[in-house]
């Protein structure tokens, strides 16, 4: 079984070299590949005077999901893992992997968290979606067989965000199994700054109606899921608001968003379902992600 590690990458070279570090020592023997979008913070430099690097592939695009795809194009090897420059690999990882992708076609683990207060950890999220079992993978921390990923074309990049979800889907649609193993774990240790990250609506939105209508097309389930979201989301706002943290026009414009990005990516998902099957904008449909290739296997 041949390994190939996939890290895409963007402004990130301190915590890139940590996560570099884990896998030279727990994964000595895998194909690295990093994806590096337009950074601006010496990563190719650091990449480059590196040994432990296989291949480094410059990309233009600031998308994870262009990324992901420009990393598959360069892999070899029959398994590929998908690794976030955020993440280091921990003990047991890659014994972990092999073990997995010998019972199914994808795996994936959790992470580990450092926190003020303590550990965190995640646990395995499945659910029922118009008959099918969806098992969602962690996007940082996965493994796929390469046939697989082939079969489904990579990620659909459509998608700024959420491609991973859709992968989910479609694994599923192809009755791909996705396993859980507690030994494939990666740690991110930082210090919680208590700040709050700004939540693109639009493409929440977007993404979650996109890729829904696409795998399931228009039907009552789809319907349900979207309202249900949109619904939760709305009442959290609403709590902001009358807590005095939101403003009502936010509200307002919050909800513009989240209409616009349904609107949006339901008429996109619904072309893409109906004219370009399961993943129109994958792997196949370019060869000009990478603006330059550092091989040095």
């Amino acid at each position: 079984m041949e390994l190939s590690v996939v890290v895409p990458t963007l402004n990130g070279r301190e915590e890139l070299a940590g996560c570099l570090d884990a896998l030279a020592e727990q994964v000595p023997d895998a194909e690295t590949i990093v994806v590096n979008g337009p950074s601006a913070d010496g990563t190719t430099g650091m990449v480059r005077d590196r040994d432990d690097v296989d291949v480094l592939v410059e990309i233009a695009d600031r998308s994870v999901t262009v990324a992901r795809n420009a990393g598959l194009d360069r892999a070899t090897g029959d398994v590929v893992a998908l690794v976030s420059h955020t993440l280091s690999v921990e003990d047991g990882w890659g014994e972990a992997v092999r073990a997995g992708v010998e019972e199914y076609a994808a795996v994936t683990g959790p992470t580990h968290e450092r926190l003020a207060a303590g550990m965190t950890t995640e646990s395995k999220e499945s659910r029922a979606i118009a008959g099918r079992e969806v098992t969602y993978f962690n996007a940082g921390n996965v493994a796929f067989r390469r046939e697989a990923l082939d079969a489904l074309d990579g990620f659909d990049e459509y998608l700024r965000i959420g491609s991973s979800r859709d992968v989910a889907h479609r694994l599923a649609e192809r009755e791909y199994a996705v396993g859980w193993d507690s030994g494939m774990c990666v740690r991110r240790e930082f210090e919680a700054d208590g700040g709050i990250r700004e939540r693109d609506w639009h493409w929440k939105y977007r993404s979650l109606a996109y890729r829904m209508v696409k795998n399931y097309g228009v039907r009552p389930t789809v319907v349900r899921r979207l309202v249900s979201h949109a619904g939760s989301d709305a009442i959290e706002a609403l709590k902001g608001v009358a807590r005095g943290n939101t403003a009502p026009s936010q509200w307002f414009s919050t909800g513009r968003d989240v209409l616009g990005g349904t609107g949006t990516g339901g008429k996109d998902g619904l072309l893409a379902r109906y004219r370009g099957g399961e993943n129109p904008n994958g792997r196949s449909v370019r060869a000009d992600r990478a603006v330059a290739v550092y091989d040095w296997r």
